[in-house]
């Protein structure tokens, strides 16, 4: 009895068994077929109509950026968190310069809550634009829940500039503060050798110094000052104000706010920073005035705003229109991202990646429908091995016959400087941070907190250097010779290398270097830069060296695998790659900050531990 009872609960076990495994082979496969259906009408579907009329909406999400970084969109699931946000530079740019001659296009509406930061030179190069917009006789009007310092430079620009009646507008100024933990490592018993050339090399600072060296202060009081210099003196053209008026608004911000009470939003239109205080509703009720009632175009598809909106086309749908409609060009220039922390090896997309930039530069150089190459910097530098190496393969596509046009972004120092030095000419943004040429070496020592907690190192050795750049030990004064013999003549290579490049002398080139960062500007008038000018101007450059005057652009960038391009596929479709981070409080980005600085650390792979870095990022 017992046994037909087990035989028969084993039966029922085995058809529950076999019953799941149909309902979950019906699941995977209604899955799969969901997914393979979405992407085929995502591949099928007609591209974008561009409406008669319509405006041009452009609202940046997150930090403007010269490449999108691969960032697992999985992870913001994972995670329960929002992506940061990225959006290209290039696009931006691109559309707008379309919509300038396109007929139906009548204005461009900016919206800029949800711009993060990009640096000022980028900026600066969308202002550019918006300004050549506004001169072909097309209207730019801006609104923002609030306008931070970054928000309201690129708004500046506008015909006509709106805030949110309970909104505000604070500028306040540049600053540049860092942590100093040279106290706290020496409490703990941890040692930080450095080993450098150059008294403005400050990199390693933070780590054995509890305050700003003279020479980091006044270097970064110069550059402050002029791009401060800069954005008030733009600002001030552009909304037409008295630059004392200006400073009165951001110098003695409380007494401002005084004289309306607190509100915020009124101070703002009483100094003539903004034209017009206005709700969304109202906002929308405007454009719907200007351009007409429609729907919102975007990613190939119609929506509506509360059952009504204006006539309009996202920058997405809009650069997938006229990129259809542009004929092929058979000659191309190729315009190369370096953006990141310089590294050795293979890299992802984002970042720059010693083999993997010099296999992007060198299978341009032999494409024989690439006329020329633009090298577009966005780094403060970081391996000295793979920036020489991404060095020589520009040098060795000049010498090919291929005309090498460097561009500098928000940050071409150091390392970044270095690459440039490859090219036929070197262009840069007034605003760019460029410049601090020197190298260093750091390497830290923990033997004494290991002996306070017992622990102990001993050993043998065949030679005075063996186990010497071991952290539990005291380091060797052999190493420490070496250590800095290798460094000196790594600075050495670098100001011959910038010598040669510059047609200057090495004496010269010391004289301004010694890791002293530079504005464009600056560097221009010490013949570290060429010309002044935006991605634009190099690649015109670029161009009329090649004699080339009809070309396509290509953008080269490293590989993503097939499972990284459909997940970026269908992130752009499920809306996961556009969201920026929502209002973090002031502990939680203090606590990013941290883990960014120390996730870059943990990145630093120099074969030699030989790095061209720069303590320095774009405002």
């Amino acid at each position: 009895m017992i046994g037909r009872f087990f035989a028969f609960l084993g039966r029922v076990l085995a058809a529950c068994a076999r019953w799941l495994d149909a309902v979950r082979r019906i699941a995977f496969n209604l899955v799969f077929l969901i997914v393979l259906g979405v992407l085929v009408a995502l591949f099928f579907a007609p591209g974008p109509q561009v409406p008669d009329g319509a405006a041009l909406v452009l609202r940046p999400a997150g930090v403007l950026v010269e490449q999108s970084s691969f960032e697992d969109p999985l992870g913001v699931l994972r995670d329960a968190g929002a992506a940061t946000g990225e959006v290209a530079l290039a696009d931006l740019l691109e559309a707008v310069r379309a919509a300038r001659g396109d007929s139906r296009i009548s204005l461009l509406v900016l919206e800029t809550d949800r711009l993060q930061g990009g640096g000022l030179s980028k900026l600066a190069e969308l202002r550019a634009v918006l300004a050549e917009f506004r001169a072909a006789g097309k209207p730019v009007l801006v609104r923002g829940e609030r306008f931070s310092q970054v928000q309201y430079y690129l708004a500046s620009v506008a015909d006509e500039i709106h805030l949110a009646p309970d909104g505000y507008l604070l500028l306040r100024g540049l600053a540049r503060y860092v942590s100093y933990f040279g106290d706290a490592l020496e409490r703990l018993g941890i040692k930080v050798h450095v080993f450098r050339v150059g008294e403005y090399k400050s990199f390693s600072e933070p780590f054995t110094r509890r305050d700003m060296s003279e020479e980091d202060r006044s270097s970064t009081r110069d550059l402050l000052d002029g791009l401060w210099d800069v954005f008030r003196t733009d600002v001030a053209a552009a909304r037409k104000l008295d630059g004392a008026a200006l400073d009165r608004y951001i110098a003695d911000y409380p007494a401002v706010l005084a004289a309306t009470g607190g509100d915020a939003a009124r101070a703002a239109l009483d100094a003539g920073l903004v034209d017009r205080l206005s709700t969304r509703d109202e906002w929308r009720k405007l454009l719907i005035e200007r351009v007409g009632s429609g729907t919102a175009v975007e990613n190939g598809e119609s929506v509506t705003a509360n059952g009504e909106s204006f006539r309009q086309i996202g920058v997405g749908a809009y650069l997938a229109a006229v990129r259809s409609e542009r004929p092929r060009a058979a000659e191309k220039i190729a315009v190369v991202v370096a953006q990141g922390t310089i590294l050795d090896g293979e890299q992802p997309p984002g970042a720059v990646g010693g083999d993997t930039m010099a296999r992007l530069i060198r299978e341009a150089r032999e494409d024989a429908g690439v006329k020329a190459l633009v090298v577009r910097i966005d780094s403060p530098g970081g391996s000295a091995w793979a920036s020489e190496l991404i060095r020589r393969e520009l040098e060795l596509t000049r010498q090919a016959g291929k005309p090498v046009i460097a561009s500098m972004s928000s940050v071409a120092a150091s390392g970044g400087y270095w690459i440039a030095a490859g090219a036929d000419e070197i262009w840069a943004s007034p605003v760019s941070l460029t410049g601090s040429i020197g190298i260093f070496a750091m390497f830290p020592e923990f033997s004494q907190p290991l002996e306070r907690l017992g622990v102990t190192v001993d050993g043998v050795a065949t030679g005075p250097l063996a186990g010497a750049f071991d952290p539990r030990r005291p380091m060797e004064p052999a190493a420490a010779q070496a250590l800095q013999l290798g460094i000196e003549h790594g600075y050495r290579r670098f100001l011959e290398t910038v010598s040669k490049a510059r047609g200057l002398s090495v004496e010269e080139v010391d004289g301004v270097a010694r890791g002293r960062v530079w504005t464009g500007q600056a560097a221009a008038d010490l013949g570290l830069v060429d010309k002044l000018g935006g991605l634009d101007g190099a690649i015109a450059a670029a161009a009329a060296r090649a004699s080339v005057k009809e070309y396509e652009l290509t953008w080269p960038a490293a590989h993503l695998s097939p499972a990284q391009r459909l997940l970026r596929k269908f992130a752009a479709f499920a809306g996961l790659d556009a969201a920026p981070a929502a209002g973090s409080g002031v502990l939680g980005r203090l606590i990013g900050e941290l883990e960014t600085a120390a996730g870059e650390l943990l990145r630093w792979n120099d074969r030699d531990h030989l790095y061209a870095h720069c303590l320095c990022e774009a405002p």
